[in-house]
């Protein structure tokens, strides 16, 4: 049974679809003002987890995530830059792309910029204007709160204290600030603007998530997910803006990942002590166990992320990335062996357990270990047969499908890659052009290939 922590309810619940197997989810994705950096994409990787498992489990999984490219940071690095906040932010969203297809995340159904739904957004603010709920002031639109009386349901948070009046303009700001909140910001010197029949302008930041979701998914649907950072304000304020307008409950299901620390601190770029995912794979390390180790604590609890710790992960993926090799290529014992099957079945159901368990990644990775173990006893012992070997290939298939912890497209074309280089050297020392056979030995070095030369002339092969 499928069980997430509800943050709006702080309870971990049963998950029932509100469509009998179709999964409705939104997740906030990227403000593209710069690279994403290794603590945000541990909330990408987790929504990558999410989805995965979710089709795991069989369930259509409709999946939209936001592209936030216009809000207050993004306007002000646009002017520095001399450019449209278009061609500024087309840029990062590039580069978030290709970071994506670097850590494996599978696409969502839908990808949606904010630019690209203005209409949506003020026919949003029109609601909440026409509801009581919003109120104009110096050309710009606020909501506000006291007429929310829900308002702090997500955050557990008691805002009773609030101003009458009292306004907040910027997109971000601490939960002590907590006041009506800006719906639309009135046109200003040097900044984008769209007319609305209430004033030109553009939205606030907590305005867009919910006219692209509420366009998408439906006024209600099941999963809203994101960092803890959000919780307040930003999906505060997306749930009052959103039940304001339509009078229905947004969401079903909160999911919010925790921080990512650095030595025990918070991996922020106010810090200083980011890393982005461009700067680890400069730094040789693989994109596969950067995303094990995102994956490697539960996403409700924080992990804290060391130079060390990641080092030990790719020992670790090394060591699996063999097991799975070997398992593939093991010769097949004949005697059956039952208990050996009932094991497999185990390390499969562990796994499904642990998932379905708030996703507790943690104990669904000892699982993996559980198959791993008692396979190589297996093989070791010649006990592995026909059937044991599918059934084990099988499993390690499906818990790979959630973790993707192999790059499956790149070993396909490595294994042809790399016979078609060990032709060329054996060519090479046969013809005597030993500089040759040594590029070869570097070159299939560098892509993690050990060489070992045998008696017979030949060579055998294998990865780091």
């Amino acid at each position: 049974m499928l069980k997430f922590h509800n943050t709006l309810t702080g309870q971990v619940e049963k998950f029932v679809p509100l469509t009998d197997k179709v999964v409705r989810f939104y997740a906030c994705g990227p403000t593209v003002h710069n690279f994403a950096h290794i603590g945000n994409f541990r909330t990408f990787t987790f929504v990558d987890l999410l989805r995965r498992y979710l089709k795991y489990r069989g369930y259509q999984v409709e999946h939209v995530m936001n592209l936030t490219d216009i809000e207050d940071k993004i306007i002000r690095k646009a002017n520095e830059a001399g450019q449209d906040i278009r061609t500024f932010t087309e840029t990062y969203i590039r580069y978030f792309l290709e970071d994506m297809e670097t850590l494996d995340l599978e696409q969502p159904e839908k990808l949606v910029r904010a630019t690209d739904h203005i209409p949506e957004m003020i026919g949003l603010v029109q609601q909440l204007l026409d509801n009581g709920l919003a109120y104009e002031s110096d050309g710009s639109v606020y909501f506000k709160i006291s007429r929310f009386p829900a308002y702090g349901c997500l955050s557990h948070m008691n805002f009773a204290g609030n101003l009458a009046g009292a306004r907040v303009d910027v997109d971000e700001y601490e939960k002590a600030d907590a006041r009506d909140f800006v719906l639309w910001k009135g046109s200003r010197e040097n900044e984008p603007s769209w007319e609305a029949g209430f004033g030109a302008g553009r939205p606030g930041w907590h305005l867009e998530c919910s006219a692209m979701a509420m366009k998408y998914l439906g006024e209600t649907f099941d999963i809203h997910c994101g960092g803890v950072d959000l919780i307040f304000p930003h999906h505060e304020n997306e749930i009052a803006q959103s039940e304001g307008a339509t009078g229905k409950p947004f969401v079903k299901y909160w999911l919010h990942a925790e921080h990512l620390m650095v030595d025990k601190d918070k991996m922020a770029k106010s810090l200083g002590n980011f890393h982005t995912l461009r700067d680890l794979v400069s730094q040789g390390f693989k994109p596969r166990a950067i995303r094990y180790l995102l994956l490697s604590v539960p996403y409700r609890k924080q992990l804290n992320f060391t130079i060390e710790g990641l080092q030990g992960i790719e020992r670790r993926l090394e060591r699996l990335t063999d097991f799975s090799k070997r398992l593939r290529e093991a010769v097949p014992a004949a005697a059956p062996d039952a208990e050996l099957l009932a094991d497999i079945a185990k390390a499969q159901a562990d796994f499904e357990t642990a998932l379905d368990d708030d996703l507790n990644t943690a104990e669904a990775m000892a699982a993996v270990s559980f198959l791993e173990n008692t396979v190589n006893r297996a093989m070791a012992e010649s006990r592995l047969t026909e059937t044991a070997k599918a059934a084990a290939i099988a499993v390690l298939d499906k818990m790979d499908s959630v973790f993707a912890f192999f790059d499956k497209k790149s070993e396909e074309l490595l294994d042809e890659e790399v016979q078609a280089l060990l032709d060329e050297r054996l060519a090479a020392r046969k013809a005597r052009n030993f500089a040759r056979s040594d590029e070869i030995r570097a070159l299939l070095a560098e892509r993690g290939i050990i060489l070992e030369d045998t008696r017979d002339g030949g060579s055998r092969w294998r990865r780091k």
